[in-house]
């Protein structure tokens, strides 16, 4: 049967792309597949390499299997009509069937083990990034085997492998593989690694653009270069429907001889948002948009099933919670999913959504992937997304197959959030995706290979240099470079020569290296793999049950007795001991929430590019509305139109509402070729035309304020969270290397603040601008701001556990993060003083720059900014862009209730000066009340010591 007559059996049509990368697998071409989710990426590559590789089942081949099947066959019926005849005279119906399913059990057994031996040897290994996704993955390879390669077998090898099984395939691979990178590189591990991976003809990785930009995609080039050297005409293909660069993204995985393949888009995606009746015309982030609560109930009611995708765990939690209190009848009708969760409830979520069974799920990132949850009908994005490639990926999880429909609805959590939903429609529409790199030179996974290697059989340098080379990764190897990976996987370096436990490979008089010492190569197979979770602790019940993991920061803070959430319950610490939190159900309603580490995701620089596109057409409309007003006003004696009245405000911490009368002049409503998003929050931009303006491409906006706490500069570059971050951070050092000072800051993914005592005049900033946008003496600069030394120690922390420096433990046994913090550390003050040319330094420093503080992106923005327009606005108070960044410094301040206190005085303030139409104006921006000032005091250095001190307040 031909890959076309398989679905047509099952009432499909190929479409052209499919038919493309079956003509190019065909001829042995390598390349790289973009289609949209559901659009049948799986079966283009499967029934494809199917078709090319299984072919005729060799005669001798054909005949052996026949024979065995069919010995097999003749066994087992013996074996049963044996079994039944027993039963007959000696036996009960009941224990009859119990022998004769033992029996067929056995036989399917010894069936599946004949054709195990039989079987082409490993020819096909499939790549997925998460193992939870190996099961679905392997389904759907195995549905056409049995029409298209009899012959093949299939199985799974990642870290749920049985033990068993593991047993099994060190006596024979399957004719194909599904596993993961992790679980790849045990394989190269293995002694006879050639003669067990060296047939290997393809291998098609799966999800591509989440392996790509991290160590585990470097795993991924580095396994496929030692396969290529096994097997040059090796073909290679990968997935993915959200990539930005595809060129890169192909160069990086087959070369740039690998084809691109786009896939058709037969699939009709839709995009919304999901609008509050009332809009906050002075915005923060931070209270979960729990006022949109009853309009999610209702678009859950609305669908069959629904999945509810936030960014954060924490989030999630509350998310779920909120829900359940509201629908208390839905209890078992919706459900939790989230990584820290336990395995089997995450299973039984999964099972829920496939079957339909579930009306809704609160998910994270854990769902993002893969699964095919064909019972899905529509998507929520609670929050904004940060990034296109992430709201194309959850879209697809809805209507999840060719030619069915995606829809996502958006639901803003504040109204900024509303302007970011129509930033984001326009960037899918303009199919504007983020582009992901490939790591430069990661050594420690370097390291962790080499040994790898020398454990599959051993390696001769000259040899190996070269294969590495031949990654995208690599290729800039320097020779030095290689020679200073060989001597610290064979020595330790310079600094731990004297100690055996770093002397992990050692050259043969064959010229070979190789692990002499079992101990170590033991050692080294327990810690294969670049994924290092954060500290854990094991929630259980008291009285047994695990309900998942949580990070160990969190629960260190805990005494027994308190109460947080989790699993979507409100639990009470009973006690900690050995890494294990023993909990039971609480009494109380609230508690704390867990606070994930990496839950704050900065906004992607293609969707802050078009926010401030939509953000410029909304100016654009305001500027031609005002200038129909002012010629009105000039015509008519009877003066400009009755600025808008509030009518009513909801109570905090839900948005305000600012409903027009029904007697305002059509002059002031949106115009009706905007999106409706920008419709919704016009209020809110019309605000911050009126007191300041609202940002555009080619220009920065400055917003200077003076306040009870001193002199505020907001700055608004648009360039994510991080990156402002290191702006502030950057920026007040440089300001303070001429005059000492102390800094406030706060950043968002809009803006930054900056806050001192003493008044910076817009000349002495102007002048000031050529000193903070250079790129000179960047670098360390940004070390200094920054504190990258502490920083880079907690990164290299990461780093060891890659390269084999620090052991986590035997199973069973491992070792606390306390422990492994204090190892690392102590390697990295060693290093420091005694090898302080380790390239394991320089990276660790390296990451901290580029990953934490996005480097790359940091010089980007300095460059956009040197070439920006500067407009700075001195404004009488608050506009509803600085809004939120007060709020962030003041939170980090005050309580929760006396930070609602303070919003409330300073929102009624805000809002009668909005409702009165309040021009701007250089002024003493009112912050309300006679009672001490909103923020802590800061204490100025004193002038002989010449320090600078920086605040960091971000979120």
């Amino acid at each position: 049967m031909t890959p076309t007559g398989w679905l047509a059996s099952r009432g499909h049509t190929p479409f052209a792309f499919q038919q493309e990368v079956w003509r190019l697998m065909a001829e042995g071409a390598s390349g790289l597949l973009h289609a949209t989710t559901g659009s049948g990426k799986t079966y283009a590559v499967w029934l494809g390499a199917l078709a090319a590789l299984a072919g005729e089942r060799p005669a001798r081949v054909s005949s052996a299997s026949a024979s065995a099947s069919a010995s097999a066959s003749a066994s087992a019926s013996a074996s049963t009509s044996t079994s039944t005849s027993t039963s007959t005279s000696t036996s009960t119906p009941a224990d009859a069937a119990v022998d004769a399913d033992t029996a067929a059990a056995a036989s399917t057994h010894r069936t599946r083990a004949a054709a195990r031996r039989h079987a082409p040897p490993l020819s096909a290994l499939w790549i997925t990034p998460m193992r939870a996704l190996a099961g679905d993955t392997e389904a759907a390879l195995r549905a056409p085997l049995a029409d298209l390669a009899p012959h093949w077998t299939l199985e799974r090898r990642t870290g749920d492998t049985s033990s068993a099984d593991r047993a099994r395939q060190a006596e024979r691979l399957p004719t194909a593989l599904v596993t993961t990178p992790e679980s790849l590189s045990l394989l190269l591990s293995h002694e006879r690694a050639s003669e067990r991976l060296g047939g290997v003809q393809l291998v098609v990785v799966d999800e591509w653009h989440e392996l790509l930009g991290n160590k585990r995609g470097v795993q991924v080039q580095l396994a496929l270069a030692r396969l290529r050297r096994w097997n040059p005409g090796l073909r290679v293909w990968g997935l993915s429907a959200t990539l930005g660069d595809l060129r890169h993204a192909r160069d990086v995985l087959t070369g740039p001889q690998g084809l691109l393949v786009q896939g058709a888009q037969p699939k009709a995606l839709r995009i919304d948002t999901l609008l509050p009746e009332a809009v906050e015309r002075f915005p923060w982030a931070g209270h979960l948009g729990m006022a949109m609560r009853d309009a999610v109930i209702a678009e859950i009611e609305r669908s069959t099933t629904t999945l509810a995708f936030t960014n954060t765990r924490s989030q999630a939690e509350l998310w779920y919670q909120a829900l359940l209190e509201a629908r208390p009848d839905w209890a078992g009708l919706i459900a939790l999913h989230h990584g820290s969760l336990d395995k089997t409830v995450r299973e039984w979520v999964e099972a829920g959504l496939k079957a339909g069974t579930l009306k809704a799920v609160v998910a994270t990132s854990s769902l993002d992937l893969g699964v095919d949850f064909s019972p899905v009908e529509r998507v929520l994005q609670i929050g904004s997304a940060k990034g296109v490639a992430r709201l194309l990926q959850r879209a697809g999880r809805s209507g999840h197959a060719p030619g069915q429909p995606s829809r996502l609805t958006l639901v803003p959590t504040h109204s900024l959030e509303i302007i970011e939903a129509a930033a984001a429609q326009r960037a899918v529409a303009a199919g504007r995706i983020e582009t992901v790199r490939s790591p430069d030179k990661p050594f420690d996974v370097l390291v962790q290979h080499v040994v790898t290697v020398a454990l599959g059989g051993g390696f001769d340098a000259d040899a190996l240099y070269a294969e590495v080379r031949g990654t995208f990764a690599f290729a800039q190897l320097t020779p030095d470079e290689w020679a200073w990976v060989l001597d610290f996987a064979g020595r330790g370096g310079e600094a731990l020569k004297a100690y055996p436990d770093y002397q992990r490979i050692e050259q043969g008089e064959d010229g070979l290296w190789r692990v002499m010492h079992p101990q170590l190569a033991r050692r080294h197979r327990l810690g294969i793999g670049t994924i290092v979770s954060d500290a854990s602790v094991r929630i259980e019940w008291q009285r047994g049950g695990v309900l998942g993991h949580v990070e160990e920061s969190f629960v260190a803070r805990m005494r027994p007795g308190d109460v947080f959430l989790f699993a979507g319950r409100m639990l009470e610490l009973v006690r900690i001991h050995n890494m294990v939190a023993q909990v039971k159900a609480a009494t109380r309603s609230r508690g704390a929430v867990p606070r994930w580490n990496g839950g704050k995701m900065p906004l992607s620089s293609t969707l802050a590019d078009a926010m401030q596109e939509v953000l410029a057409q909304a100016a654009e409309a305001l500027d031609a509305q005002q200038a129909v007003a002012t010629s009105t006003q000039t015509a008519s004696p009877a003066g400009p139109a009755q600025p808008r009245r509030a009518s009513a405000r909801a109570a905090l911490p839900g948005p305000a509402a600012a409903e027009p009368p029904a007697d305002r002049p059509p002059a002031d409503l949106p115009p009706a070729h905007l999106p409706p998003e920008l419709r919704a929050a016009w209020p809110l931009l019309q605000i911050q035309h009126r007191w300041s303006a609202l940002p555009r491409p080619g220009s920065v906006l400055v917003e200077r304020l003076r306040s009870r706490e001193g002199h505020h500069l907001y700055i608004y570059p648009f360039a994510g969270r991080q990156v402002h971050l290191s702006l502030a951070t950057l920026w007040a050092w440089r300001l303070s290397a001429g005059q000492p000072g102390t800094w406030s800051i706060a950043v968002n993914d809009y803006g930054l603040e900056l806050m001192a005592r003493r008044e910076l005049s817009e000349d002495e900033f102007r002048s000031a601008l050529p000193r903070l946008l250079s790129e000179a003496d960047l670098l360390p600069d940004v070390l200094a701001s920054l504190n990258a030394a502490e920083l880079s120690r907690r990164r290299f922390r990461e780093i060891a556990r890659i390269s084999g420096l620090v052991f986590t433990g035997y199973p069973g046994q491992p070792k606390s993060m306390k422990q492994l913090q204090a190892s690392a550390g102590l390697l990295f003050d060693v290093f420091r003083q005694y090898d302080p040319h380790n390239l394991l330094l320089t990276q660790a420093e390296r990451e901290v720059l580029r990953q934490e503080f996005e480097l790359d992106r940091l010089e980007h923005t300095l460059a956009r900014l040197r070439t920006a327009d500067w407009r700075i606005l001195t404004l009488r108070r608050f506009s509803p862009l600085s809004f939120p960044l007060l709020v962030e410094r003041l939170r980090e301040q005050l309580t929760t209730e006396k930070l609602q206190d303070r919003l409330k005085r300073l929102l009624d303030e805000l809002h009668a000066a909005a409702d009165d139409g309040a021009p701007s104006g250089a002024s003493d921006a009112g912050m309300g009340g006679a009672d001490e000032p909103l923020a802590v005091e800061m204490t100025a250095p004193e002038p002989t010591a010449r320090r600078r001190r920086v605040r960091r307040r971000y979120f």
